[in-house]
């Protein structure tokens, strides 16, 4: 609060009898420094309180009947912070109507009674603007907090927002990807060497769907509620999955890695995807904290009824005062400049907190700044079998299905159109709404699969207008868009869409779809 704004509302406001009581006490206290506002009536008092005082000093007498009544009504009309000091001017004696009234009705209130010593007035003031001012302190603290609080609530807003964005922007690339891998993997059924490229580019793909996925769930991420989907899982498919992620990052250093593991299989329950990216991140702090041409080992060992996992390096190593908080958020050691590459300091942390989740633990060890690191994941083993689908089943035929998808991206459109119609069903495809509705009368499609997100007519205006239409009320129409968060389903939902599918959707989900529901 301003100097100036401060002293308005450290004001005492006076209201006397007429005559010559107000302004002889309005002196006295301007003598001891206080400033004063003499208040002719209730109303002056009321205008008063409205501008902001610091204390009210009251004459039993000044106040009419019914006054004190409107007074108490002024008082329970406060702010919660504030609890106005009265200080009531009373006759001798405290047995008077009016007295007694004050003291019940008025809330903060020191009764002062007369004759009164000038001394023990200028005290009482005194005590009471300064019980005032820690009010005021509490309104600005107050005030500050609501500040914090609203642009807390505004940042995560923006966060939301940007994260929804983001990831509407990352999965309309991902979708042409993942319709392509399957083209080529329908394409080519017979060729062994192809069917593994498409293996891998369909488990990295399911992988950067995850994170991107994981985008929307950031700040169940900061509060520690990361989905785990767990399964029994043998941990060599994970550690080949992490060393196949950190291998062009390992192999661009001219790094060695080496591996040993044990003949006999290790099964842990756990998220395969998070333990990969366990085991991934390791790797690639080993990679990027070592001059080129290091060394990484990577060990597993059964330890009874637990595994653990070693990541050893020949890199810079952490000093002996770092090693305590080498886990924390945001901690970093600090690196060289030719070794600037190091991420925000979650990486170590993401660790610590997807091992625990697991059940596990995980330390580090080093001898030191140049003498290379060591990481040691302990994970519990367990007895339950793996699943026995190691093989993802070919693709079913669709049924002859007429299908027309709708996208403005025509590497998505065209790439979804070139699947669907390898599985056997017939399909037109249209690049904007305009172009989709002028295609409805003439070829008369079951299903649409309908992108949201198009400029000039979007997808919800393509769906209100076909289902405005009777004739083509049994059209099946399925969202496929970039947009996933629950306000989108419900817009779909309110539009008429039958199903909403995120991109790039799951072929197995798409064809359950397009085979249960009836033709037309």
């Amino acid at each position: 609060m301003a100097a100036d704004s401060l002293q308005v509302s450290l004001r005492v406001a006076v209201l006397a009898p007429t005559g010559r009581d107000g302004p002889l006490t309005a002196q006295i206290l301007g003598e001891a420094g206080f400033q004063t506002l003499i208040c002719p009536d209730m109303a002056g008092l009321e205008a008063a309180v409205e501008e902001g005082v610091g204390v009210l000093l009251i004459a039993e007498e000044a106040i009419a009947p019914g006054g004190q009544e409107k007074l108490a009504k002024l008082l329970r009309s406060q702010p919660p912070w504030s609890d106005l000091p009265v200080l009531f001017l009373a006759r001798s004696g405290v047995d008077s109507a009016a007295v007694a009234a004050a003291l019940q009705t008025l809330g903060n209130v020191t009764l002062v009674e007369r004759p009164v010593r000038v001394a023990s007035l200028l005290s009482s003031v005194r005590v009471a603007l300064k019980a005032r001012e820690r009010q005021y302190q509490l309104r600005a603290h107050l005030l500050e907090r609501e500040q914090a609080a609203e642009a807390l609530r505004q940042a995560d807003q923006r966060k939301d927002e940007f994260l929804a964005t983001l990831a509407h922007e990352l999965r309309n690339p991902l979708a042409p990807i993942r319709n392509a891998v399957e083209i080529l993997r329908l394409s080519s059924s017979d060729n062994p060497a192809t069917g593994e490229v498409c293996s891998v580019l369909d488990r990295q793909v399911g992988n950067l769907i995850r994170l991107v996925d994981d985008l929307l769930e950031v700040s169940r991420i900061t509060r520690g509620k990361i989905e785990l989907r767990m399964e029994p899982v043998e941990l060599a498919a994970v550690i080949r999955s992490a060393v196949e992620t950190s291998r062009p990052l390992i192999a661009a250093a001219g790094h060695q890695l080496a591996l040993s593991m044990p003949a006999e299989p290790l099964i842990v329950r756990g998220d395969p995807l998070r333990l990969s990216q366990v085991f991934a991140n390791l790797l690639n702090n080993a990679a990027k904290y070592m001059d080129g041409g290091g060394q990484i080992w990577l060990n597993v060992r059964r330890e009874q009824a637990s595994v653990s996992v070693l990541v050893r390096d020949t890199g810079v190593g952490i000093p002996a005062e770092h090693l305590p908080t080498i886990f924390d958020l945001f901690t970093q050691v600090q690196r060289s400049k030719r070794m600037a590459q190091g991420g925000l300091g979650i990486g170590l942390s993401l660790v610590r907190s997807l091992t625990e989740l697991h059940g596990g633990s995980v330390t580090a060890h080093s001898a030191g700044a140049g003498c290379g690191s060591e990481f040691i994941v302990r994970l519990p083993l367990t007895q339950a079998p793996i699943p026995t689908s190691a093989t993802r089943p070919p693709a079913h035929v669709l049924p002859s299905r007429r299908i027309l998808v709708v996208d403005d991206n025509r590497d998505a459109a065209a790439s979804m159109g070139r699947l669907l119609h390898l599985l056997g069903a017939e399909v037109q495809v249209a690049c904007s709404g305009p172009e989709a509705l002028e295609l409805l009368a003439r070829f008369r499609p079951a299903v649409i699969l309908l992108d949201l997100g198009m400029p000039g007519m979007d997808g919800y205006e393509v769906a209100r207008r076909i289902r405005a239409q009777e004739e083509l009320k049994d059209i099946l129409l399925i969202a496929l868009t970039g947009w996933g968060q629950e306000s989108d389903r419900r817009r779909t939902r309110e539009a008429g869409f039958d199903h909403h599918l995120t991109k790039p959707a799951n072929l197995d989900t798409l064809q359950a779809l397009l085979t249960s529901d009836p033709m037309s």
